[in-house]
């Protein structure tokens, strides 16, 4: 069927119009009314789930279930339940991702630190305000920030709660907007209280001699840096260094893991592990599990007899989230507007906020004190002549006429006329008038107190000093984040991280290397190799030994042992022209171990010569890969050795001429590429073809091959003095 064209109208508009028209606004609204925290230390979703809940009566009431509280939400929230649920979720006791939840739960809600482990639905689960939201809550009632319509205008919300301490800084707050977010660490709520009322005494005091460093839900310890803290401090960006809490068990063979960094989960944490035991990297773990219960968090290793468990632990903390950072990035909304402050910015601007709310409070109770004062005057105007005002209410023909004979008869307003008119008969005796005199005199002297803390900013900032000290002491624990000091710290180097356990490297005719460890070996049958080659050498070693590669290009090619991945019997190896990155037709003559790069190297060239080169000569301070100019190049090598004392050798040509010779005959020379001495003479363009071992040459009659000098042409080979003859490196 053929599709019909609608013809429509096209606009042209420049992009960043576009842009600021439709992109904007979203990326705005995201960023004021969603992901970035504002000044009293609530997002948008919290503030209205907690105004719900104070409004609902939870502060002092039982707790009700969350599906109740979440309904109620909406009122103010237009989002879904789910989405609220999970807010409230965050802000629980039981979730544990607060230092200071502010939410009393009981039901399942999770644990911050597991991934998979979820919480219950909202009908199982039921909540109550905690108790330090009565300071979150102190002074809504007495005007001291203001309400909004909420998204339908049937209920106003506060934009701010005039919390009495710096929420901003006591709890974790994370967000992510459009193309910002924030990631606010928390802080233990007495060193802010102490830091806060420091800063208000001496605004220039230094924040970390008395708020040393965050404090987390999750506890574990801190690798401190003061260096890195102040910079945070005053930045409002930098990073955490964050480990884990163990516990030893070395009776039975494993190791509690009881408290782990606040930015990961134990899944995360039990991946990492298991994926180190499978690519081999960690040999020492027998099994992991999460044994996490009612307890709290547990996470067990069982660790082979062998093991180390300190080292372990510190090879775990190296290559796992067991030690996470934790990146900090105070991004705050202030005025509408989204500001990355550092700690004391942050205190500045919540003086400065809090200031604004305790005068509006002080101001509300000003106006109600002035009023109470106004009512009493006008009584005691009434008082002085109580006759008179009973023979005005007695003499007035009408109930609706009371008021105006009473504002006529003593000079007062309506709203004294009023309250005088609603005192009872039997209240007018001698104590209550006394009573009400004397709080025209109390509420004068409160009014001009009040008038005085409002003209005075020392005054409200003595107000603010103890309701932190207050706050301190109520609600103050002690950290759970125990500073650890980073020159304290054991960390392991690189090398000192990686198993050195014994191993074999076998390498094949046809350019395959394989490592095996040594416990795999012994269980092993035969090692396989590809049709038509075999291995032509086999060495023993450590796991962190060096590993030297000698190619027929006067090359030596030098890795760790442990940078080659352990192989099974059954497998080829490592192809090392693959695994060196060899030239076109490059091939490796030769492989050795060492650890300490004792000994000697004899090289055997076809012209005759000899070289012995000490090992050390290769070497390097710096991890270099490569060395060039290895070996003398001038002839072609037929065979080398390392030695670590002298022996006797066997060279042999291919004019059939046989000669040995002892390794202490040629002199040790410290450049690689040295040619060597003349050990056997050529005769009608001879050459060497095979250099060995005097014991693996199969010699029966060494003695006839000696000779008294050297150089030397070599005695004929004899059959009869021969066993076996091995094959040459050029040969192979």
């Amino acid at each position: 069927m053929k599709k019909e064209r609608v013809p429509g109208h096209l606009h042209r508009q420049v992009i960043t119009e576009t842009l600021e028209k439709n992109y904007m606004p979203y990326a705005m609204s995201v960023i004021v009314s969603r992901a970035i925290p504002e000044i009293d230390g609530f997002k948008p979703s919290h503030r209205k789930l907690l105004y719900t809940m104070y409004k609902m009566g939870l502060l002092t009431g039982a707790r009700t279930k969350s599906a109740n509280v979440v309904g109620q939400t909406m009122k103010l929230n237009p989002h879904g339940d789910q989405a609220i649920y999970e807010t409230l979720v965050r802000l629980t006791r039981g979730n544990g991702a607060m230092l200071h939840p502010y939410i009393d739960s009981k039901g399942n809600f999770g644990r911050q630190y597991s991934r998979d482990m979820q919480y219950a639905a909202s009908r199982y689960t039921e909540v109550r305000l905690d108790k330090i939201c009565e300071e979150i809550f102190r002074g809504l009632d007495k005007n001291s920030v203001d309400f909004v319509d909420n998204y339908d205008g049937s209920m106003q919300e506060p934009i701010l709660l005039p919390a009495s301490f710096p929420t901003i800084l006591i709890n974790s707050n994370q967000g992510i907007a459009v193309g910002m977010a924030s990631n606010i660490c928390s802080f233990n709520l007495q060193e802010v209280c102490r830091a806060t009322i420091a800063y208000i005494r001496d605004p220039g005091v230094n924040l970390t001699d008395v708020m040393p460093a965050p404090d987390f839900s999750t506890g574990a310890e801190m690798i401190y840096n003061r260096r890195d803290v102040e910079q945070i401090y005053k930045t409002g960006r930098g990073s955490i260094r964050l480990r884990s809490v163990y516990e030893v068990d070395k009776k039975n063979g494993f190791i509690e893991i009881k408290e782990i960094p606040y930015s990961t989960t134990v899944e995360a944490i039990i991946d990492d592990i298991t994926a180190l035991v499978k690519s081999g990297k960690v040999k020492e773990i027998n099994d992991v599990r999460d044994e996490t219960d009612l307890n709290g968090l547990k996470l067990t290793l069982d660790y082979k007899k062998s093991a180390d468990p300190d080292a372990l632990m510190q090879k775990l903390f190296r290559f796992t989230n067991l030690q996470a950072n934790f990146s900090c990035n105070f991004n705050i909304l202030i005025n509408g507007m989204p500001r990355v402050l550092g700690v004391k910015a942050i205190l500045g601007e919540w003086l400065s906020w809090r200031r604004t709310c305790l005068r509006r409070e002080i101001g509300f109770d000003l106006e109600k004190k002035q009023e109470r004062l106004h009512l009493l005057k006008g009584l005691e105007k009434i008082l002085l002549d109580i006759d008179k005002a009973i023979r005005i209410i007695r003499e007035t023909e009408k109930e609706a006429d009371v008021i105006g004979n009473l504002m006529v008869g003593f000079d007062i307003d309506v709203p004294q006329a009023e309250f005088v008119a609603e005192i009872r008969l039997r209240q007018l005796n001698r104590q209550y008038i006394l009573q009400r005199t004397a709080d025209i005199q109390t509420l004068t002297d409160e009014i001009n107190d009040l008038q005085q803390t409002l003209e005075r900013r020392e005054r409200i900032d003595r107000l603010i000093i103890k309701q932190l000290e207050d706050v301190s002491k109520k609600y103050g624990r002690p950290r759970r984040t125990r500073l650890i000091h980073e020159a304290d710290v054991e960390e392991l180097s690189d090398h000192e991280m990686i198993e050195d356990y014994r191993l074999k490297i076998f390498l094949t005719e046809h350019g395959y290397l394989k490592k095996l460890p040594l416990t795999s070996l012994r269980s092993a049958g035969e090692l396989k190799t590809k049709e038509e080659d075999r291995i032509i050498q086999e060495l023993e070693g450590k796991n962190k030994s060096d590993l030297l590669f000698f190619s027929d290009r006067g090359l030596v090619y030098k890795l760790k042992s442990y940078e080659i991945k352990d192989h099974k019997p059954s497998e080829f190896g490592e192809y090392t022209p693959n695994l060196l990155e060899l030239e076109e037709g490059e091939r490796i003559l030769f492989i050795h171990l060492t650890e300490d790069y004792s000994g000697w190297l004899l090289f055997g060239f076809a012209n005759g010569k000899v070289a012995r080169i000490p090992l050390e000569a290769y070497q390097t301070k710096t991890n270099r890969k490569k060395l060039v100019n290895a070996f003398s190049v001038v002839s072609p090598l037929v065979n080398m050795y390392h030695l670590e004392e002298d022996e006797d050798f066997f060279l042999s040509s291919n004019t059939r001429k046989g000669l040995v010779f002892n390794s202490g005959s040629v002199p040790v020379k410290a450049t690689r590429t040295a040619q060597g001495v003349q050990i056997m003479l050529s005769r009608k363009g001879s050459q060497v073809i095979s250099l060995q071992r005097l014991s693996e040459a199969g010699i029966t009659e060494p003695k006839f091959y000696r000779t008294r000098t050297l150089p030397a042409v070599g005695s004929n080979i004899r059959e009869n003095t021969l066993k076996k003859r091995q094959l040459s490196l050029d040969e192979a």
